[in-house]
């Protein structure tokens, strides 16, 4: 074959490749893995806002993104077999939320960029080396919940005038309740509030746990945020009515439930500011290099239904300073 056909025929694919990859490039569908801490239905308001959020920046689910969805469903075991299956599927990005699913990710990858729609603390659980550069693959949305974990305890004592003790729902196995229970015995011995804590290892022990910490009898109830505290929110709800314990919980998740107040950011709202970061680092940022973001805004959340089942009466003063009543 004549050498200058040869060289043309090699410049001409050579060309032709160039053309064809280059379109797939620009053509390649973002896929988005979704590690869900807590079931479908239970995470319903969280997904919304999140599709709300990428909607806004032009990514529409079965159109031009693709999201896989993995559910632990209050069960943070099964983290490691979901995160491989996302893993497998060759995920550009996986977003969660709950410190439990994002120490299990971080076990199990340092390369692909995660981003968290609410974690709590997370330079001292070691998920970042700092807010402003968090210097690994993962970033995000931090709830704070451990700056006003002493702020339950205060809100609790202003809707319960004259309350003497009060109960404390955790995971014994959350790194982050460590933090929490030390703010609030803080607030506790400048009120002068005796506390019992009830530790809570498995979702199947919530009930056993409620019949537990009522022997001590308790005035009034703060739930930690957990995986495995939200996914079982009903429950709880029912059973503090139950056992008439007016309750405050970290979300507005708790109340809509049926819970009776809750105190802290809005999680709806951490899923729709997460779009952010994955629009970001779908168009090349590092994780790395984008700072953790902190919350600006707390709401008190009361639901006076709630009030009323168990014979209380908020006072007037404290429903004045919430950012919304369920009547």
């Amino acid at each position: 074959m004549n050498r200058r056909i040869l060289v043309w025929l090699v410049a001409t694919v050579a060309l032709l490749f160039a053309r064809i990859t280059g379109a797939e490039a620009q053509t390649k569908v973002p896929r988005i893995g979704y590690l869900g801490a807590f079931t479908p239905s239970a995470s319903a308001p969280l997904i919304d806002a999140f599709r709300q959020g990428l909607q806004e920046l032009q990514y529409v689910e079965g159109r031009n993104t693709l999201i896989d969805y993995r559910w632990a469903e209050g069960t943070p075991k099964r983290f490691p077999v979901l995160i491989g299956e996302l893993i497998d599927l060759r995920v550009d990005v996986i977003v969660t939320q709950s410190n439990a699913a994002v120490a299990a990710l971080q076990r199990a990858t340092r390369t692909i960029p995660i981003v968290v729609a609410g974690m709590g603390d997370p330079v001292a659980s070691g998920f970042v080396v700092s807010l402003a550069r968090p210097g690994g693959n993962i970033t995000g949305l931090s709830n704070q919940a451990e700056d006003y974990a002493g702020k339950w305890l205060e809100l609790l004592g202003e809707a319960v005038p004259k309350i003497s003790r009060v109960a404390v729902i955790a995971i014994s196995q959350a790194a982050s309740h460590h933090s929490y229970w030390t703010q609030i015995q803080t607030a506790a011995q400048a009120l002068r509030i005796a506390l019992q804590r009830q530790d809570v290892t498995v979702p199947d022990e919530i009930e056993h746990a409620f019949a537990s910490l009522i022997r001590g009898h308790p005035q009034g109830l703060i739930v930690l945020p957990h995986a495995v505290t939200i996914e079982r929110r009903t429950q709880i709800a029912v059973l503090a009515t139950k056992y008439r314990l007016p309750s405050i919980y970290p979300f507005s998740l708790f109340v809509t439930a049926g819970g009776l107040m809750s105190y802290g950011t809005n999680l709806a709202g951490l899923h729709r500011r997460a779009a952010t970061y994955v629009d970001k680092i779908l168009k090349g940022a590092k994780p790395a290099d984008l700072p953790v973001e902190q919350p600006t805004k707390f709401e008190l959340i009361i639901n006076l239904k709630a009030a009323k089942q168990i014979g209380l009466t908020i006072p007037p003063n404290v429903l004045a300073r919430a950012d919304k009543v369920i009547k």
